[in-house]
């Protein structure tokens, strides 16, 4: 077994190999603090035959025993990977597969698993050095290592990997992976942070990750293993010159088109049947021999010459040129519309469209218990901002079956909910639950920046008080030689030919979330800090074009939204409100037509859409929760009757002992013969014993319900509490048609009381 240690930010991260998976092709143990990940990667013998692509697929698993967890499932054990796994699957898988070789085209799994979580190092970070050092030891060619961190910044100063508590309190959360030559790939969600310190706090990042490759380059000259040779592939020379001579014309052409499906069916025109046609005119020994390659199906010699002419002239005409297919300049967006109130019967509701990009986003407003339940390592178990984003195949054309979001879309929805998430209003002014769920209906390049446009117009919509709108962009790079052009706006043959998608989403006065995804071995710092400050006139602009649509959110909700009263009880009273058996809440409900949703910390709220219903609730538990003082004169229902007295309901859940003696101004020897179960009395409290026992009275109220001097002992019936302490007009108490009368007026029936 071989171990290495470093200290990083003030806590050891420990590599350890050769005791534990041993028959994969590397495998390596990190451990951050308390929380361990075993990272594993298994490469093929053999490539896989039939594909022009290199086929990695990664795997980061959480099983809950790491955080001495039990899975809420029916079944208590893990189901499908969660979003968190998905999204640190694409973490990890990003940065490292365009540093495999070209024409390596042999199988590779990653998985990397979580084993131990002490719930204050996240385990992403581990997980994706991890798999650089596994993928360093083994037998695949591999052109890392690959470190990663995540900065912070506390009290204007950087935080290398801040705890989960440091991260509450950060105004950015960044995710920086790279080479110790440039960075591969960036991740970050941030309150509105400036470019300035956005890119210092990258050029921070990347000094560290220098450090994490060296690290992993010990334990690799200790153990690592001879790589497997790769074998170059290059097509037939031949075939080459002749689909050169004969296609980049045609391709020049093509690359200018701006319609997308009418680009795209002129590109599958140059197919293998045209290059036949076009041979007839060769020479019988060239005609035979590329006819033959052209004909066999499986070789793919045709398609990747295609793929590099189209991506060669797309260079030349950007960066020679100084051209981009659509004709626009480098800084130009396409044209932009947008309007809101598309779907009368959501909460609220928005259209986005750039080029032939068009998104649709809609708001559902809801209790604050149908916020999202995490079953995750970490402590956040709740979750009240919520962003779907949709692809669905017609939004590009295809015919494809409709299933469950894949990764991308995951990711992209992940990417749009952190670009608005730090915008949203607190849960004290705003105790919604809120779902957003942006439907790509027409895609053409960078659908999840058009994403967090059309989420926040939605929002506005609704009257969410998001705090300022937030637009996104999508940046590209096209490279040739030494030459470079960054692009704004990039459209799908930019993203797909290019060799960077650079998303950057904010306000007019700092950066919200950044995703970086590049297919080179490194971008240049030089080359994000242009980036970033294109991509913010590009987001002024944007945010320009939203304002003239909707630029605040509106005064009142959705008429089909639900309205959320909220109060604030002693967490000792709580149980006052639901009563025994929850007896006393499923009557406020009954009665109301309102949902009630109680935290533990004493909060209630209140939701429905009638807002009479609302205040009839709200009245009924302020009631409940009014402390019972010792003098106070209320107005209740006799609910059971016993030999000493008769117990009075003073308010729901709340009942005080009338005591026999304390009945009329006389004895009385039966209780019964005063008072019967549903009478509506007048009472006052006597005391209010060690044990909370409220003992009341009949005696000394008068005819209004107050203590009375010149006839202390007459009491009349009244509805609800006393009258003097509400400012309302009393009204008389029914109950089904019956009119119940307080002891001093008891019916005929009964032995009335004698006047001293």
């Amino acid at each position: 077994m071989h171990s290495i240690q470093m200290n990083l930010a003030g806590r050891l991260l420990r590599l350890e190999t050769g005791d534990i998976a041993k028959q994969a092709s590397g495998a390596v143990m990190i451990r951050y603090g308390d929380t361990l990940v075993l990272a594993t990667c298994v490469g093929a013998d053999k490539p896989r035959e039939g594909v022009d692509f290199f086929p990695l697929t990664v795997d980061y698993e959480e099983k809950l025993y790491a955080a001495g967890k039990i899975p809420g499932s029916w079944f208590r054990k893990e189901g499908r990977p969660t979003e968190k796994c998905i999204l640190t699957s694409r973490l990890i898988d990003r940065p490292i597969r365009p540093l495999f070789p070209k024409d390596w085209k042999n199988d590779v799994q990653i998985v990397a698993s979580v084993m131990s979580a002490d719930q204050e190092n996240d385990p992403d970070i581990p997980a994706l050095i991890g798999t650089s050092a596994a993928l360093l030891i083994s037998d695949i060619p591999f052109l890392g290592p690959v470190g990663a961190v995540r900065i912070g910044i506390i009290e204007n100063e950087f935080v290398v990997n801040p705890t989960t508590a440091q991260r509450e309190i950060s105004k950015l959360d960044l995710i920086v992976a790279g080479t110790k030559e440039a960075v591969t790939m960036i991740e970050a969600g941030a309150a509105e942070v400036s470019e300035e310190d956005m890119m210092r706090a990258i050029q921070f990042a990347h000094g560290v990750i220098k450090d994490i490759c060296a690290f992993q380059e010990e334990l690799q000259k200790l153990c690592g293993k001879m790589k497997k040779a790769v074998v170059e592939t290059k097509p037939n020379s031949e075939l080459e010159e002749m689909m050169r001579k004969e296609f980049i014309p045609e391709v020049d052409r093509i690359l200018t088109i701006v319609e997308k499906k009418e680009r795209e069916k002129a590109e599958e025109e140059l197919s293998r049947e045209k290059l036949l046609k076009l041979l007839e005119t060769s020479p019988n020994e060239i005609k035979e021999k590329i006819s033959a390659l052209l004909q066999d199906e499986k070789n793919g010699d045709f398609d990747a010459i295609k793929h590099d002419i189209l991506s060669e002239r797309l260079r030349h005409l950007i960066v020679k040129e100084k051209r981009r297919p659509d004709g626009r300049q480098f800084h130009e967006i396409r044209p932009i519309t947008c309007s809101t109130g598309l779907l009368p019967r959501t909460h609220g509701s928005a259209i986005f469209t750039r080029g032939q990009t068009q998104l649709i986003a809609n708001i559902t407003l809801g209790a604050p218990s149908e916020e999202q339940t995490l079953d995750g390592l970490l402590p956040e178990e709740k979750k009240r901002f919520i962003l779907h984003y949709y692809m669905p195949p017609y939004s590009v054309g295809e015919v494809k079956p409709l299933r469950g979001p894949g990764r991308r879309e995951i990711g992209h929805g992940a990417l749009a909910e952190r670009a608005l998430s730090y915008l949203l209003p607190s849960e004290e002014d705003f105790p919604y639950v809120i779902r957003v769920v942006c439907e790509a209906v027409e895609s053409n390049g960078s659908t999840s920046m058009a994403s967090v446009c059309s989420g926040s117009l939605a929002m506005f919509d609704a009257g969410v008080p998001l705090k300022k709108p937030v637009a996104g962009i999508a940046m590209g790079l096209v490279h040739l030689g030494s030459e470079y052009s960054v692009l704004t706006d990039i459209q799908g043959l930019e993203d797909h030919l290019g060799e960077m998608d650079f998303k950057v989403a904010g306000t007019a006065d700092g950066i919200t979330a950044l995703q970086l995804d590049i297919k080179l071995t490194g971008v240049e710092m030089e080359v994000l800090q242009k980036a970033l400050y294109q991509a913010k006139e590009a987001r002024e602009f944007i945010l320009g074009v939203m304002n003239r649509a909707l630029s605040a959110p509106k005064p009142e909700l959705s008429p089909y939204a639900p309205r959320i009263i909220t109060l604030a009880v002693p967490p000792d009273r709580i149980k006052d409100v639901i009563g025994s058996g929850g007896k006393t809440i499923n009557k406020i409900i009954a009665e109301t037509k309102v949902k009630i949703d109680i935290e533990d910390d004493g909060r209630i709220f209140i939701v429905t859409p009638d807002a009479e219903g609302a205040q009839k609730a709200k009245n009924m538990i302020e009631a409940i929760t009014r402390e019972v003082e010792e003098g106070e004169i209320y107005h209740g229902t006799v609910t059971r009757l016993m030999n000493f007295g008769a117990f009075v309901e003073i308010y729901p859940g709340k009942e005080g002992l009338v005591h026999i003696s304390q009945i009329g101004p006389g004895r009385v020897e039966r209780v019964e013969d005063v008072f019967q179960v549903g009478d509506k009395v007048t009472v006052k409290v006597l005391k209010i014993d060690e044990m909370g026992r409220v003992n009341l009275t009949c005696k000394g109220i008068g005819s209004n319900g107050e203590q009375s001097e010149e006839n202390p002992n007459e009491t009349h019936e009244h509805g609800g509490h006393d009258n003097r302490s509400h400012g309302h007009e009393r009204k008389p108490f029914r109950d089904s048609g019956r009119e119940h009368r307080s002891p001093a007026y008891a019916s005929s029936s009964r032995k009335p009381f004698k006047k001293p």
